[in-house]
C-alpha cells in the first residue's frame, strides 16, 4: 500500500515520506499521562494530534496497532521539597492505596478523552504491570555492557554508550558540554555521572511502591517503561513515537539510548513530536498559577476563564493550529474557536437539508483530494479546516435558495464532510452551542415552535415578542424555507 503521506521526523529534522515497515500493521507508540493528578490543557493537545494521526492512518487503509503507555509508578517526578514521589504523596495526603490514586485519576482521564472525542488506542499496558519485563530489559543492557550495579540501583552509563553511537542525537544537546558540567555530583555519589540516569532505583524504606529485583527491592526509572512496552507490543523496530516536545530530552534521548544499547539497533523509525500549549504567552505551569485542567475548561470554574466550553470547542481549538507551531490559550482564542466550530458544525448541519438540483450553479469539486492533500503535508488540519470553510460558503449560498447542487455534487459533498468532519478530525455535533444541555436545547426548540405557530396564524405579535426576548438574553434566530435555526 503506497500512499504520499510526509510526517515531519524530530530524529532528521526534516519532512519525510511516511513508508511502514513490513508488518501486518502500523506501530504507533504515544507516551501517555501520569496519573496523580486531573487531565489538563496540556494533556488534550498531545491526545487530539496522535488521535488525528491514528484516525487518518486508518482512513488511508491501514491497519494500526496505537499503544498509549500509562505511567503509575509514581517515579516520573519528585517532589523538590520532600523528595517524595507523587503518587506516594497524593496517597498519604488522601489516605488511598496508591493504585487506587491511580485508578481514580485513570478514570478520570479516560471520561475527558471520552469527551474530546479522543479514540480509545489498541493497547494501554501500564508502567506497573510490566516490572518483570523491564527486569529484564535492564539484563539485556547490563550484558551488553553499558550499564553499571551502585548500591542496589543500576544506572546507564551515557560515556561508555556514547564512545560508540550517538547520545543527543534526537534533542541536539552535546555530550561533551553536558559531561563537562556534570563532573560534580551533588550528593549522587552512587553514580559515575550525574548525566547517567537510572534504570533500577534501591527503594528507600518510605517508598511505598517497590518490587524485588536482583539487585535491590526497588522500582524502574521513568524511561524504562516505553523502550521495554514498546518493543513488547510492537516489535524491535516500529514505525512512529509520539509525544510533547518537552519529552525529547531527557525522555526519548534516554529511550533511544537503552532500546539501542540492549538491542544493538534502533526500534523507531519516525519520531513526532507536538509543540507546547502557552497562556497568555507563557508555559503552562501549576508554579504560575496558570494551569488549568479540561474539567475546569468544560465546567469554566477557574480564575482564568470567562466562560465554559465544550469539549468540541478544546478539540477544535487544538486542531486550528499545526501540531508542531506553540499553541497559545486565551479567552479570546477559544472564543474564536467556538465561534468556528460552530460555523463549521451549522454548514454541516445545513449540507444535510439541501436538495438536488438538475445542476450544480456552485464549484464544489475536489474538496476532497484538497482535504487530503494537506493532511498529506504532515497532517495540516488548520488547512484542512480552511478547505472546508471555503466549501461552507458554497453550502450556504445553496441553503439560502441562491445556487443550486447536482444530486452527484451533493453527494459527493456530503460525504466528503462526513469523513473529514467526523471520521478524520473527530469532531461531532454538540447540540446548542456552548453550555446548552439537551434539556435546555429542546425547551428553546418548543418556543420556536409556538412562535412558528404563531407566525402561520398571522399572530404577528406573539412572533415578534418571542424573536426579540430571546434575542435580548443572547439567541439569534434566523427564520428558513423548512422552519427555523437558532445558535447562543
Amino acid at each position: 500500500m503506497e500512499h504520499k503521506l510526509t510526517v515531519y521526523n524530530t530524529l532528521k529534522r526534516k519532512k519525510e515520506l511516511f513508508v511502514p515497515l513490513h508488518a501486518p500493521f502500523v506501530g504507533m507508540y504515544v507516551c501517555g499521562p501520569t496519573v496523580y493528578g486531573d487531565a489538563h490543557l496540556g494533556h488534550a493537545r498531545p491526545a487530539v494530534t496522535f488521535d488525528l494521526l491514528f484516525r487518518y492512518l486508518t482512513f488511508l487503509g491501514y491497519k494500526v496497532r496505537y499503544v498509549r503507555n500509562i505511567t503509575d509508578v509514581g517515579h516520573l517526578e519528585h517532589d523538590a521539597d520532600e523528595g517524595e514521589d507523587k503518587i506516594a504523596k497524593k496517597a498519604r495526603l488522601e489516605q488511598k492505596e496508591p493504585m487506587e490514586v491511580v485508578q481514580y485519576y485513570l478514570n478520570r482521564y479516560h471520561k475527558s478523552m471520552e469527551d474530546l472525542n479522543v479514540l480509545p488506542p489498541s493497547i494501554e499496558p501500564h508502567a506497573s504491570g510490566h516490572i518483570i519485563e523491564q527486569i529484564e530489559f535492564v539484563k539485556k543492557i547490563l550484558d551488553a555492557g553499558f550499564a553499571y550495579e551502585s548500591e542496589g540501583s543500576v544506572y546507564f552509563d551515557v560515556e561508555k554508550y556514547n564512545r560508540k553511537y550517538h547520545y543527543g542525537k534526537l534533542s541536539g544537546r552535546n555530550i561533551d558540554e553536558q559531561l563537562e558540567t556534570t563532573r560534580e555530583l551533588d550528593g549522587q555519589e552512587e553514580k559515575r555521572r550525574s548525566i547517567d540516569f537510572a534504570l533500577w532505583k534501591k527503594a528507600q524504606p518510605e517508598h511505598i511502591m517497590h518490587w524485588p529485583s536482583p539487585w535491590s527491592e526497588g522500582f524502574p526509572g521513568w524511561h524504562l517503561e516505553c523502550s521495554t512496552m514498546g518493543t513488547k507490543y510492537l516489535g524491535e523496530e516500529f514505525d512512529i513515537h509520539g509525544g510533547g516536545m518537552d519529552l525529547m530530552f531527557p525522555h526519548h534521548e534516554c529511550e533511544i539510548a537503552q532500546s539501542t544499547a540492549a538491542l544493538g539497533h534502533e526500534t523507531v523509525h519516525y519520531w513526532m513530536h507536538n509543540n507546547m500549549i502557552t497562556i497568555n504567552g507563557q508555559k503552562m505551569g501549576k508554579s504560575l498559577g496558570n494551569f488549568i485542567t479540561l474539567d475546569e475548561l468544560f465546567t469554566g470554574r477557574h480564575k482564568l476563564l470567562q466562560q465554559a466550553y465544550t469539549p468540541m470547542t478544546i478539540r477544535f481549538f487544538v486542531l486550528q493550529a499545526h501540531y508542531r507551531g506553540t499553541l497559545d490559550f486565551s479567552n479570546e482564542a477559544l472564543q474564536a474557536s467556538e465561534k468556528g466550530y460552530t460555523r463549521l458544525m451549522e454548514s454541516y448541519a445545513r449540507l444535510q437539508k439541501i436538495q438536488p438540483a438538475a445542476t450544480s450553479t456552485v464549484d464544489v469539486k475536489g474538496l476532497r483530494e484538497r482535504c487530503e492533500e494537506a493532511l498529506n503535508d504532515d497532517l495540516n488540519s488548520p488547512m484542512v479546516i480552511a478547505h472546508l470553510f471555503e466549501a461552507g460558503k458554497a453550502v450556504n449560498t445553496v441553503f439560502d435558495g441562491k445556487a443550486t447542487l447536482s444530486a452527484d455534487d451533493l453527494e459527493e459533498l456530503k460525504a466528503t464532510f462526513k469523513t473529514m468532519i467526523e471520521d478524520v478530525l473527530g469532531l461531532r455535533q454538540e447540540q446548542g452551542g456552548s453550555g446548552v444541555n439537551e434539556a435546555y436545547r429542546k425547551a428553546v426548540d418548543l418556543l420556536l415552535e409556538i412562535r412558528l405557530k404563531a407566525k402561520q396564524n398571522k399572530d404577528w405579535a406573539t412572533s415578534d415578542q418571542i424573536r426579540d426576548e430571546l434575542a435580548k438574553i443572547g439567541f439569534t434566530v434566523k427564520d428558513t424555507k423548512d422552519g427555523f435555526e437558532w445558535s447562543l
